[in-house]
């Protein structure tokens, strides 16, 4: 499975585990940046990420700044992505089974790093329930998606 990753510079050090977590797993990344602790825009970033996502570049990507909400808003701007700020793995595994997410974000200052760890692989590993209440609202988000 590709994973896109992206983040600003108040989450590069987790980005980097997060890099490295997902290398041993097997996963290949493409990471989108950035690439240090200097302040950059979250946008530069999460929006090319999200887009190799949505063309089917990538099968999934994960955002993080210092809150995962300015990526997160990033993200879901992109046509075909459905990105979930998550803080917890109740919501990761949730937002895979009903949501069918393909991003994930979290904050960096929000979730510690064994925390982190344990969301985004919950959120990789759950499967979408494939329930037919859930597809019909997904396909209604996309529906919508597509008038605008």
């Amino acid at each position: 499975m590709k994973i896109a990753i992206a983040c600003d510079h108040g989450a590069y050090a987790l980005k980097e585990k997060a890099k490295s977590w997902l290398m041993e797993a097997g996963y290949e990344v493409r990471d989108f940046g950035c690439y240090g602790t200097e302040s950059v825009d979250y946008p530069d970033f999460a929006l090319p990420a999200a887009e190799a996502v949505a063309k089917g570049e990538a099968d999934r990507g994960v955002f993080l700044c210092t809150t995962g909400i300015g990526v997160s808003i990033c993200a879901n701007k992109v046509k075909g992505v459905r990105c979930a700020l998550c803080t917890d793995t109740m919501t990761a595994r949730m937002t895979r089974e009903h949501n069918d997410t393909n991003a994930l974000a979290m904050g960096a200052g929000v979730v510690g790093e064994n925390l982190a760890k344990e969301i985004l692989f919950t959120w990789l590993d759950t499967p979408f329930s494939g329930a037919a209440r859930h597809q019909r609202r997904i396909d209604k988000i996309s529906a919508y998606e597509s008038q605008i």
